[in-house]
């Protein structure tokens, strides 16, 4: 198994916190004598500040809009504690295995740099509950995204201090037991140490990298079934003609229709045209799935500076005039931007597919197959209905997937005494994104039904083979198409569309060798 190395001069990829949350590798804090010095040096720093000026944020002051109340010098250990407690009220659904995984590692990256005036202990802390899969139990609701994600990562926070619960080997535990079982002593958070951990976009972040593997995996399957519509519809792949193309020549527009080209390279040329242009759902598609494919560098280069960045408060200044220095590094706007905007992305790719699936079905337009694409043929036909039902489901999870495009961040709400008057609700519209994610994989997995329900319809009729199908086509068919039933006789379909969206959410197919490899 790969091992991944970070501190201040090692950041982490979207590729890594990929590998780190699905346990395909493991993190390893740089062992250079010179990062340790540098942890070592910003918790110094806080304690000889202390100890000089007396009055420091956050360590002898209370919080927020408490700033001007000051702690008394014998109950400054206990307030970085009572931080975590009073923060314990989180409510919603826990997060997932993977995203809690994901939130330790973008913790874990942004306290490396080393100016966040936390212990080394701390990090290794943070490292060994990767290491050993002790992961806090953090429920998804009750944070606005500035301060940070103070509510969910004060369980992580707790859980350092020994407090709260774990999932561990597949159980929810108390954390003290699971700690005593391991022989593992709580970690007594210094000074800062709690606001250092708590006081960031790690949350929001986290999700926002599941969110965008699973967004460019759906746009690659939209991509593919585009390919298996106009297949399915005898259309023209004219409309995916590289000359074309060079004429609007967006790159990542250019990449889909490069990969539906792959798809159709092999198509019949001799197709009874009955229109000259195919319908937009199918001629527009790279149009529509290309918006994704242009946007994700940006969305990833955004998130990986995220991740590598402090965005705690107060940072300790260890290079110039040795101060403190207060600022609002945990507002998550940036995340924020790339979720609300991700999932209008999406959204537009499940529309899409609605549309594609629409046409599929209906006999008036899907140039010569039956009705709902029913197997079924002779008398009892008319008792058999096909995908109806299914696409009626589509078309629900495509309805509101579109109506939770609306923007969180711009729902800003003043809370905490006025104190956080402006805040980014970066963690909403990341959870927003992936609840969009979900109905528009759901979508996609109806589309996938009918598209293969169709070409195994025309390859019946001998109007299309495998010979007609581009290698990655017949390649993806031949894997997932064992998931997939043919339809003939009506049948419950909810298991089999149930386990092929898990297989589409775990990334489990193959879509094209070149992009799965260099991406």
């Amino acid at each position: 198994m790969t091992t991944i190395t970070v501190s201040h001069q090692h950041p982490l990829t979207l590729d890594h916190i990929d590998l780190l949350s699905n346990r395909k590798a493991t993190l390893s804090l740089c062992g250079e004598s010179g990062f340790r010095d540098l942890i070592k040096k910003g918790s110094d720093f806080i304690t000889n500040t202390l100890d000089r000026e007396g009055l420091v944020y956050g360590i002898t002051t209370g919080y927020g809009d408490n700033c001007t109340r000051s702690v008394p010098v014998d109950l400054v250990p206990e307030l970085p504690l009572h931080l975590t407690r009073f923060h314990g009220c989180g409510l919603g659904d826990y997060l997932s295995l993977p995203q809690t995984r994901a939130v330790l590692a973008v913790r874990l990256a942004s306290l490396c740099r080393g100016v966040s005036g936390v212990t080394f202990e701390l990090l290794e802390r943070l490292e060994l509950l990767l290491s050993e899969d002790i992961l806090p139990v953090i429920p998804s609701e009750g944070s606005v995204g500035a301060s940070g994600d103070l509510t969910p990562l004060s369980y992580v926070a707790g859980v350092i201090a020994g407090e709260r619960e774990v999932w561990y080997q597949g159980e929810k535990r108390l954390t003290q037991d699971v700690y005593q079982e391991l022989n593992i002593q709580s970690h007594t958070l210094r000074p800062k140490e709690a606001l250092a951990l708590m006081n960031g976009t790690a949350v929001m972040t986290a999700l926002a990298v599941e969110a965008f593997f699973r967004a460019r995996y759906l746009g690659r399957l939209a991509a593919r079934l585009t390919a298996m519509t106009s297949l399915a519809l005898q259309g023209n792949p004219h409309h995916f003609d590289e000359t074309l193309f060079a004429a609007k020549p967006h790159p990542g527009q250019t990449k889909i229709v490069a990969l539906i080209r792959s798809d159709l390279k092999n198509a019949p040329d001799a197709f009874p045209i009955e229109r000259l242009q195919d319908r937009y759902s199918t001629r527009c598609a790279p149009h529509v799935i290309g918006v994704l494919e242009d946007m994700l560098p940006t969305f990833k280069n955004i998130l990986e500076t995220e991740i590598n960045s402090a965005n705690d408060n107060p940072l300790v200044d260890l290079e110039g005039e040795g101060r403190i220095l207060h600022g609002g590094h945990f507002y998550g706007g940036h995340v924020a931007f790339v979720m609300d905007s991700l999932k209008n992305i999406v959204s537009n790719i499940a529309d899409l597919l609605d549309r594609q699936m629409a046409t599929l079905v209906d006999p008036k337009f899907n140039h010569g197959l039956p009705a709902n694409l029913s197997g079924v043929t002779g008398r009892r036909a008319s008792l058999n209905h096909g995908l109806k039902a299914v696409q009626i489901g589509a078309s629900a999870w495509c309805a509101e997937a579109l109506k939770g495009t609306m923007p969180a961040s711009v729902f800003s709400r003043s809370t905490e005494s006025h104190n956080q008057d402006k805040v980014s609700m970066g963690t909403i519209a990341a959870r927003d994104a992936l609840r969009v994610l979900q109905l528009s994989e759901q979508v996609a997995v109806a589309q996938l039904f009918a598209a293969f329900q169709a070409l195994r319809l025309r390859e019946r009729a001998g109007i299309l083979s495998e010979k007609h199908y581009g290698d990655d086509l017949n390649f993806f068919l031949n894997d997932a198409g064992t998931h997939v039933p043919f339809i003939e006789e009506d049948e419950p379909l909810e298991n089999a569309l149930r386990q092929v969206i898990a297989h589409i959410q775990k990334r489990t197919w193959c879509l094209y060798k070149e992009t799965d490899t260099h991406d």
